[in-house]
């Protein structure tokens, strides 16, 4: 592998491992905010008075029943963020992976010409 094909490699393969840690930490805060949206839903289920949800920065009266819908239907958004997210970060891992073993065996093959 000539030198320039090498450098190009190895920067797509620092590119990767960047998106790899961007999208771990996009599942860290997904995962966060799932749980958040687990105690509030485990919390409507308790309620008994009046309830009230956030909307664009206004905190305003609604019923249980339309929060409880509202925060699974985000509960539900953020699953399938994380599924998508998942799904991503093992491509990734898979093709940083490669090129990491590309990249490993280019730098002994140049050592030993």
């Amino acid at each position: 592998m000539e030198r320039q094909e090498l450098e190009k490699l190895t920067r797509d393969y620092q590119i990767i491992q960047e998106q790899m840690q961007a999208l771990a930490l996009q599942k860290e805060q997904f995962t966060m905010q799932k749980e958040e949206h687990k105690v509030a839903l485990a919390e409507l289920e308790k309620a008994t008075g009046k309830v009230y949800i956030s909307v664009g920065g206004v905190i305003v009266e609604t019923t249980r029943a339309d929060a409880v819908a509202k925060t699974k239907e985000r509960q539900e958004s953020i699953e399938m963020r994380l599924t998508i997210i998942n799904r991503q970060y093992d491509e990734f891992s898979k093709k940083e992976k490669s090129m990491r073993e590309e990249i490993t065996t280019a730098l002994k093959n140049e050592k030993t010409q």
